[in-house]
Protein backbone atom coordinates (compact mmCIF):
# COMPACT_ATOMS: atom_id res chain seq x y z
CA UNK A 1 0.00 0.00 0.00
CA UNK A 2 1.35 3.85 -1.35
CA UNK A 3 2.13 5.99 2.04
CA UNK A 4 3.21 9.63 1.18
CA UNK A 5 6.99 10.55 2.60
CA UNK A 6 7.06 11.95 6.60
CA UNK A 7 7.54 15.39 6.50
CA UNK A 8 11.28 15.74 6.98
CA UNK A 9 11.66 14.11 3.92
CA UNK A 10 9.28 16.43 2.31
CA UNK A 11 11.54 19.17 3.66
CA UNK A 12 14.88 17.56 2.74
CA UNK A 13 13.45 17.13 -0.96
CA UNK A 14 12.49 20.70 -1.11
CA UNK A 15 15.88 21.66 0.26
CA UNK A 16 18.12 19.50 -1.99
CA UNK A 17 15.93 20.37 -5.13
CA UNK A 18 16.15 23.59 -7.45
CA UNK A 19 15.23 22.35 -10.57
CA UNK A 20 11.38 20.70 -11.36
CA UNK A 21 10.00 19.55 -14.60
CA UNK A 22 6.35 20.32 -14.30
CA UNK A 23 4.71 18.18 -16.65
CA UNK A 24 1.74 19.14 -18.14
CA UNK A 25 2.54 22.89 -16.82
CA UNK A 26 -0.59 25.10 -19.29
CA UNK A 27 0.47 28.90 -20.55
CA UNK A 28 -3.20 30.15 -18.79
CA UNK A 29 -3.20 32.13 -15.61
CA UNK A 30 -5.73 30.59 -14.50
CA UNK A 31 -5.20 26.98 -14.37
CA UNK A 32 -3.99 25.58 -11.47
CA UNK A 33 -0.39 24.03 -12.66
CA UNK A 34 0.30 27.67 -13.87
CA UNK A 35 -0.53 29.05 -10.68
CA UNK A 36 1.19 26.97 -8.56
CA UNK A 37 4.65 26.79 -10.86
CA UNK A 38 4.55 30.70 -10.82
CA UNK A 39 4.71 30.63 -6.78
CA UNK A 40 7.31 27.86 -6.84
CA UNK A 41 9.36 29.89 -9.38
CA UNK A 42 8.97 32.91 -6.96
CA UNK A 43 10.29 30.55 -3.73
CA UNK A 44 13.07 30.21 -6.46
CA UNK A 45 12.79 26.61 -7.94
CA UNK A 46 14.01 26.40 -11.95
CA UNK A 47 10.30 25.54 -13.45
CA UNK A 48 11.03 23.46 -16.72
CA UNK A 49 7.96 23.30 -18.83
CA UNK A 50 6.32 20.03 -20.36
CA UNK A 51 4.18 20.43 -22.57
CA UNK A 52 3.94 19.56 -26.00
CA UNK A 53 2.63 22.11 -29.23
CA UNK A 54 3.79 25.45 -26.47
CA UNK A 55 7.12 27.12 -27.26
CA UNK A 56 7.34 28.39 -23.50
CA UNK A 57 5.47 28.80 -20.07
CA UNK A 58 6.71 31.26 -17.31
CA UNK A 59 9.74 32.84 -19.73
CA UNK A 60 10.65 28.79 -19.66
CA UNK A 61 11.55 27.15 -23.30
CA UNK A 62 9.02 24.07 -23.27
CA UNK A 63 9.68 20.59 -23.60
CA UNK A 64 7.58 17.92 -25.62
CA UNK A 65 8.32 14.91 -23.40
CA UNK A 66 10.40 14.57 -20.24
CA UNK A 67 13.30 12.79 -22.50
CA UNK A 68 13.83 16.18 -23.84
CA UNK A 69 14.49 17.67 -21.00
CA UNK A 70 18.75 18.37 -20.78
CA UNK A 71 19.81 18.44 -18.04
CA UNK A 72 19.18 16.68 -14.62
CA UNK A 73 15.82 17.14 -13.16
CA UNK A 74 15.18 17.20 -9.26
CA UNK A 75 11.10 16.75 -9.19
CA UNK A 76 8.93 15.62 -11.48
CA UNK A 77 5.57 17.68 -11.06
CA UNK A 78 2.78 15.54 -12.62
CA UNK A 79 -0.46 17.91 -13.62
CA UNK A 80 -2.24 15.26 -15.98
CA UNK A 81 -4.84 12.36 -15.60
CA UNK A 82 -4.92 9.68 -13.87
CA UNK A 83 -4.45 7.32 -16.70
CA UNK A 84 -1.11 9.46 -18.05
CA UNK A 85 0.66 8.53 -14.54
CA UNK A 86 1.79 5.21 -15.82
CA UNK A 87 3.99 6.48 -18.76
CA UNK A 88 5.00 10.01 -16.74
CA UNK A 89 6.54 7.49 -14.28
CA UNK A 90 8.00 5.34 -17.31
CA UNK A 91 9.84 8.59 -18.08
CA UNK A 92 10.44 9.80 -14.73
CA UNK A 93 12.83 6.90 -13.98
CA UNK A 94 14.34 6.68 -17.55
CA UNK A 95 15.71 9.77 -16.92
CA UNK A 96 16.90 8.79 -13.52
CA UNK A 97 15.00 11.76 -11.57
CA UNK A 98 14.97 11.71 -7.65
CA UNK A 99 11.26 12.34 -7.15
CA UNK A 100 8.22 12.38 -8.49
CA UNK A 101 5.59 14.11 -7.46
CA UNK A 102 1.92 13.50 -8.48
CA UNK A 103 -0.18 16.41 -7.51
CA UNK A 104 -3.18 16.75 -5.17
CA UNK A 105 -6.52 14.97 -7.14
CA UNK A 106 -4.64 12.72 -9.36
CA UNK A 107 -4.03 9.07 -7.85
CA UNK A 108 -2.69 6.11 -9.31
CA UNK A 109 -1.20 3.65 -6.80
CA UNK A 110 0.11 1.12 -9.12
CA UNK A 111 2.47 3.50 -10.71
CA UNK A 112 3.20 4.99 -7.36
CA UNK A 113 4.75 2.23 -6.34
CA UNK A 114 6.84 1.17 -9.21
CA UNK A 115 7.95 4.52 -9.27
CA UNK A 116 8.89 4.06 -5.75
CA UNK A 117 10.38 0.45 -6.47
CA UNK A 118 12.52 1.88 -8.96
CA UNK A 119 14.17 4.13 -6.16
CA UNK A 120 12.40 7.48 -6.25
CA UNK A 121 10.91 9.39 -3.85
CA UNK A 122 7.04 9.51 -4.59
CA UNK A 123 4.59 12.19 -3.70
CA UNK A 124 0.89 11.31 -3.87
CA UNK A 125 -2.52 13.41 -3.98
CA UNK A 126 -0.55 16.33 -2.34
CA UNK A 127 0.07 19.78 -3.97
CA UNK A 128 3.42 20.98 -4.15
CA UNK A 129 3.14 24.63 -3.25
CA UNK A 130 0.43 23.54 -0.44
CA UNK A 131 3.46 21.28 1.21
CA UNK A 132 6.38 23.92 0.62
CA UNK A 133 4.76 26.31 2.55
CA UNK A 134 3.32 24.52 5.18
CA UNK A 135 6.44 22.66 5.73
CA UNK A 136 9.18 25.67 4.55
Amino acid sequence: MFANPPDSLLRSLFTDSRRIAVVGLSPQPSRPSYRVSRQMQAWGYQIVPVRPLVAEVLGQPAYGRLEDVPGQVDIVNVFRNTNEVDAIVDSAIAIGAPAIWIQQGIVNEPAALRAQAAGLTVVMDRCIMIEYARLL
